[in-house]
Formats: C-alpha cells, sequence, structure tokens
C-alpha cells in the first residue's frame, strides 16, 4: 500500500500537490468557522444523574441561562450611577427572551458592602431557541456595557463560551505568530538551507488546516470543547514537522547513494516512510483509549486529534514525497564531516550506555521515580474563571466579584430536582438544609431547590452537599444536578473506565510494536520506559499547578488541583508521543540488525543515526508547546507544560540513556518472540526492503 502511495505521488507531483493546495485553502477559510461553534460545558457526561437531571430541568424549568454584569470603580450611593443602572435595568427587562433582572439596590447581596460595585444578574426564559437564545444575550450585555462605570464587565452563561472562542483563536494566532519563525529558524541551523527548512512547515501548515477542518466537521455531531482548538493545532502542528524531519533527513542521506530524485524519494518512503505511517497509527491508538469513555468532551477530542494525527501521516506520506519529487533535486544530499563519525554524540550516550547498562538504570529509573511522587496527591476540579487570563471578560467580572464581594458570591448552586411524587418527608428534610437558598415550581408540578455551598463551585463543601442529598433521598425521585454534581459525576465516569481505557491503548500499542519489530520484549520494555516518562511529566505538572511551586513563572498560579481536562490529554497524547520517537529509534536498530545480525553494534548504530532526529523533533515540539503556553488558560498550560516535559525527558534521558541500556541488558533476546508469533510477524509484519526503482538518467527530475 506505502508503495502504491509514493509512486502514485511521485509520477503525478503537480496533481497532489494542487489537491493539497486546496485543502489548506478550505482549512483556513472554511475550517475557521469552528471558532464560532465552541462549547465549554466539559463535564457533561450522557446518562449521568446531573446530565439527565439538567435535561429534564430543560423541559419543565420556566426560566433558562443566565448572564452576570458587574459595575465596578464608583459609588453605589452615586446618584448619576443608580439612574443609569435603573434605566438599564428597565431596558433589559423588556428585551424579548430576558425572564428577569432584579434590581441591585434592592436585592439583598447584589451591592457591595463596600459600596464599591453591584451585579446585575440577568435571566433568561426557558425553551429559547439558540437564535433567540443568542439575540436575547448580545441585546442585555450591550446595554449593560452602555452604563458608564470605570469598569463595566458582562459574561457567564451563553456569553462564556463565546468569549473563550474568541480568545481561543487570538491565542492560535499569536502561538502560530511565535511558533513559526522560530521554528524556521531552527530547520535552517538543522539543513542549513532554506528549502529543506521550508517543506516542515508546508506540512505543519497542513496540518493546520486540517486541525480546522476536522474540528469543525466533528463540531456538527458534538459539542467541541474550547480547549479543543490549541490541543488539537499545536499536536498537529508539532506532529507534521516530527514526520517531516524524518522523511528530510532520511532522503537527504538516500540522495548520497543515488543522484535520481524519485528513486531516492521512493527508498526514503520504504524506510522512513514505514516508520512514519507506523508512527501515525501507534499515536492515533494511544488517543484511542480517549473513546472507552463516555465523557463527550473527551471522545470528541479522542476523535479530532486522531484526525489530525492522520493528516498529517496523509501529508508526509504524500505531499512530502511529491514536493520533493518536484524540487528534491535542488536539495543537497547530506555529507558526512572527513574524519569525524556521524552522529558521534548519541553514539558515545549509547556505548557508554551499553557499558554501564545497570549504573544507567540504577541512576534513571530511581531520579524518574522521585520527579513522579507529586502525581500520586493529583486531584481535579472543574475550575472556574480564575484559569483563564487576566485579559478575558469572564476573569475581569471573576476578579472584580472577588475583590468586593464575600466568598461564595456568584457560585453555582447545587440544584435539586424534586420530581412530582417524591415523599413530602424527604423534600422537608431537604429544604430544611442550611444552604437552600429559594424554591421554583417547575411546569410538571415538581419543584427546583437551589443549595448554596460554601466556597468553591467544585470545593470540598460543594461535592459533600451532592453526595449529602443523594444520600437524603433514598429511592425517592430526586436528582442532582449542577456543576459540582457533574464534577462528582465526571470522577466516578474515570474511575470506572480508566482501567478499561489503559487495557485498550495497552493491546493496541503492543500489537503496533509487534507488527514493527516482530519483537515481544521490545513493546513490553518501550511501555515500562514510556509510562517512566510519562509519570515524571505529570509529577511535574502537579507540582508546579496544583501545588503553586515556579506557577508564577508561567503567568499563573497554584489552582489546588489540576484542571479535570488535563491528566487524560496529557497520558493520551504524551504517551503517543513517546511511542513516536521510540519508533525513530527502532526502526533504524531493526534495519542495522537485519542487515549485520549484530544486536549490541545495532543499539548503538540505530541512536547514533536516530538521535539527531529525535534531539531536533524533541526541540521543535517544545518550540511549539511553548509558543501556545504564551497565552492559554491554564488547562492549556498545564497540557503545554506536561506535553514539553513529557518530550524533552522522553527524547533525552529516556531514549538517550536508559533505552540502549535496557537493549544491552536483554541483549538478543530484546528481539525474541516465540514460534508462532514469529511466524504471524514473517507473514504479515513490517518489510524494511526498498522498492526496487528503474535506474533514471543521473539528475533527472519529475515534473
Amino acid at each position: 500500500m506505502l508503495a502504491t502511495i509514493t509512486r502514485a505521488a511521485t509520477r503525478r507531483p503537480l496533481t497532489v500537490i494542487s489537491l493539497w493546495t486546496l485543502f489548506i485553502l478550505l482549512g483556513f477559510g472554511l475550517g475557521t468557522g469552528v471558532f464560532g461553534r465552541l462549547s465549554d460545558e466539559v463535564p457533561n457526561i450522557p446518562g449521568t444523574e446531573s446530565e439527565r437531571a439538567a435535561q429534564y430541568l430543560d423541559g419543565v424549568d420556566r426560566t433558562g441561562e443566565s448572564i452576570t454584569g458587574v459595575v465596578e470603580g464608583t459609588a453605589v450611593s452615586d446618584p448619576a450611577l443608580h439612574s443609569q443602572v435603573t434605566r438599564a435595568v428597565a431596558y433589559v427587562r423588556g428585551i424579548a427572551g430576558v425572564a428577569a433582572v432584579p434590581d441591585p439596590f434592592t436585592t439583598r447581596g447584589l451591592t457591595s458592602e463596600d459600596g464599591r460595585a453591584l451585579i446585575i444578574p440577568v435571566t433568561l426564559a426557558g425553551g429559547l431557541s439558540d437564535d433567540q437564545e443568542e439575540r436575547a444575550v448580545d441585546a442585555a450585555a450591550a446595554r449593560i456595557r452602555q452604563i458608564e462605570a470605570p469598569e463595566v464587565h458582562v459574561s457567564g452563561g451563553p456569553l462564556l463560551g463565546k468569549q473563550i472562542g474568541e480568545r481561543a483563536q487570538e491565542d492560535v494566532k499569536k502561538a502560530e505568530f511565535i511558533s513559526l519563525p522560530v521554528v524556521l529558524a531552527l530547520l535552517l541551523v538543522v539543513f542549513g538551507g532554506l528549502r529543506s527548512a521550508g517543506l516542515p512547515l508546508v506540512i505543519a501548515v497542513s496540518g493546520i488546516a486540517g486541525a480546522f477542518l476536522a474540528l469543525l466537521g466533528f463540531s456538527h455531531v458534538t459539542d467541541i470543547s474550547v480547549y479543543a482548538i490549541q490541543v488539537t493545532t499545536m499536536l498537529g502542528l508539532g506532529l507534521a514537522i516530527d514526520y517531516a524531519l524524518l522523511i528530510l533527513v532520511r532522503f537527504r542521506e538516500e540522495r548520497r547513494e543515488t543522484d535520481d530524485v524519485v528513486e531516492a524519494v521512493q527508498r526514503t518512503l520504504a524506510g522512513a516512510g514505514r516508520t512514519v505511517m507506523f508512527s501515525g497509527l501507534t499515536v492515533a491508538v494511544s488517543l484511542a483509549g480517549l473513546l472507552v469513555f463516555p465523557s463527550t468532551f473527551l471522545r470528541s477530542m479522542g476523535l479530532a486529534v486522531a484526525a489530525v494525527v492522520f493528516i498529517d501521516m496523509l501529508a508526509a506520506l504524500t505531499l512530502l514525497p511529491a514536493l520533493l519529487a518536484r524540487f528534491g533535486a535542488k536539495i543537497a544530499p547530506s555529507r558526512p564531516r572527513p574524519g569525524r563519525e556521524e552522529g558521534r554524540v548519541f553514539a558515545r550516550l549509547a556505548r557508554f550506555s551499553a557499558r554501564r547498562p545497570l549504573v544507567v538504570v540504577a541512576a534513571v529509573v530511581p531520579a524518574l521515580l522521585v520527579l513522579a511522587l507529586p502525581a500520586t496527591g493529583m486531584r481535579i476540579i472543574l475550575g472556574d474563571a480564575k484559569q483563564l487570563q487576566t485579559g478575558t471578560e469572564a476573569r475581569q467580572l471573576y476578579d472584580t466579584v472577588n475583590a468586593h464581594f464575600p466568598p461564595g458570591t456568584g457560585v453555582s448552586p447545587v440544584t435539586v430536582v424534586l420530581k412530582p411524587g417524591a415523599d413530602t418527608e424527604v423534600a422537608a428534610r431537604i429544604l430544611a438544609l442550611p444552604q437552600a437558598t429559594g424554591t421554583t415550581p417547575l411546569a410538571d408540578g415538581g419543584t427546583r431547590v437551589d443549595l448554596q455551598p460554601s466556597g468553591s463551585v467544585d470545593g470540598k463543601a460543594a461535592t459533600d452537599l451532592v453526595q449529602l442529598v443523594r444520600d437524603l433521598r433514598g429511592s425517592e425521585p430526586v436528582q442532582v444536578t449542577g456543576p459540582a454534581a457533574r464534577l462528582v459525576d465526571f470522577r466516578a465516569m474515570l474511575a470506572d473506565r480508566v482501567p478499561w481505557a489503559a487495557l485498550t491503548v495497552l493491546i493496541g500499542v503492543l500489537v503496533l510494536l509487534f507488527a514493527f519489530t516482530g519483537s515481544l520484549l521490545i513493546p513490553l520494555r518501550t511501555l515500562v520506559t514510556t509510562l517512566l516518562s510519562l509519570g515524571a511529566a505529570l509529577g511535574a505538572v502537579v507540582w508546579v499547578f496544583q501545588d503553586g511551586h515556579l506557577a508564577g513563572a508561567l503567568g499563573t498560579e497554584g489552582q489546588g488541583a489540576l484542571s479535570l481536562t488535563s491528566p487524560p490529554l496529557v497520558i493520551a497524547i504524551a504517551f503517543g508521543l513517546a511511542m513516536d520517537y521510540e519508533l525513530f529509534i527502532l526502526g533504524r536498530m531493526r534495519e542495522h540488525r537485519l542487515r549485520t545480525g549484530d544486536d549490541r553494534e545495532a543499539v548503538v548504530t540505530g541512536l547514533r543515526r536516530s538521535g539527531r532526529v529525535v534531539t531536533c523533533a524533541a526541540l521543535l515540539l517544545a518550540v511549539v508547546f511553548g509558543a501556545f503556553m504564551t497565552g492559554g488558560f491554564s488547562a492549556i498550560l498545564q497540557i503545554g507544560l506536561g506535553l514539553t516535559l513529557a518530550v524533552l525527558i522522553d527524547a533525552t534521558v529516556v531514549r538517550m540513556l536508559l533505552v540502549p541500556a535496557t537493549m544491552t541488558l536483554l541483549g538478543r533476546w530484546a528481539w525474541w518472540a516465540p514460534g508462532p508469533l514469529r511466524r504471524v510477524h514473517e507473514r504479515f509484519g513490517l518489510r524494511e526492503e526498498a522498492p526496487t526503482v528503474p535506474r533514471q538518467p543521473t539528475g533527472h527530475r519529475a515534473g
């Protein structure tokens, strides 16, 4: 199959390039429409009690979502401000789709004790269509912002997702503006020529366009999280550069063996192309674990990121060969320096580890375990506007309320639904709770009860209150929803599905690694070493963002826990990236072993020939992830730092030291497999042979 793809790309390069150009234009034209379709509803899980209760309320509650305005900087008692706010409240009450707007001057708790701020909550009517809700929200927000005061902010409800989506678009543009020039400069250093350096960026642009199109497509069938844009774009950009770098380095090597460009391309794809294909499949399988979770967010992220990985892989296997076939004659072959061993630094590292494997293992493994220790105390929370950048309107509103009002003001309540027929004694016990702040009759005769927890929306007090109500109700038709209930259900879902997700990924990765290597022990060794680097990276993220160490250096602060979006994504993506680099190295090791049969020298040669590519790829990925951390939300910072550390630790300490040490310890047994499995691999496994290509005249260039 790969040979067929390569022949098509090299025989019709202009056709392939034209099709990809059209794809890129669609991505940056039509695909950017996804920015208006993002959702901030991360923890919703179909079928859970909190989600069923929320859907039930959508049908029977006469009130809908709400937005909040806050006015600060002028004395609440100022007559001019009083007149402006009163007129604004009266106007907003008359907007179609608005159900209620309390008077902040006469409603308890809406003016601050210091007299310097007031809150204007706007409750929408229930049952509005998306267009009706959008018109009502836009009109209400615009009128509140007309109040003349030093600070006026409006956010919450439907506005929050819109504001975060706009900021996400700005952050992606900023990250691309920072990362692409830096990446180009590094590629110029690596290749020493603009043509070679520019090709990975072409593949990277294809990956970004693919990310936009994939997300837009998925947004029509499921909710797409606000975090999806940054995650898929930075991964699409990074992997595209990884794959292009591997193929270009191999192409320049093959050009030393032949002057025929097409033959060099096909020889390149026969070796490095297969590595890219297996790498893409392995990364996709690593992300398939997210599909095991019933969470809409995790599933949509898994599908979207896997789609982007596939697009990157396809671009590397079709567009890049077409570009090389058309313009590769102008790319100079790599030339070894006279008197110097190629890749000598990496060869020395490999020989050092091979001579002292037990010392290396005894030093590296405990160090990685120490780094991983903080991860054992990891906690996850929903998070609130504190996780957003200070420049977002939602964060400004949050800071204003926090500065002028008592703790807990504006925190979403725990919502209890007393359905018709609920036992009156149970209802009375719930209504008697000190956190009860009010009741709302429902259209079907039931009752909605709001319980106001102390502390944050997802703190221990809120989640304990959810559990208390669920214990009180017994078997009565009483349900609990709201952010705290969703967090409780999300944690329960993770605990239930994590083992199955891990099993799915491990089986898939083991099968692919066996197909790639023909060994039973190498896949097991790879999993162990990868988990070590992954644990170390996750431990560092907990130490920084949960415990607050060095968080200020990243422009954030300790959150006391990680965002619930971060650990699953860091684990899934970092695991896939680690497999990426492992395959780069194993591919070279296997080639040398098949040619010479020397197991020990295969380890040294594999690292010598691939170490530069792996190191450069990891550095470029770190640049990409770092660029996305310049403006990301706290959750994006957590994901970015986790992936950056995972990539750097894996590409240096693990792949350069631990891999050669463990391969040396295993010796010839590293490539062992039982007879039946060996025969299966001989029939269905990876083959590295280059295709036979008719010899063309020297200097021939496909066109």
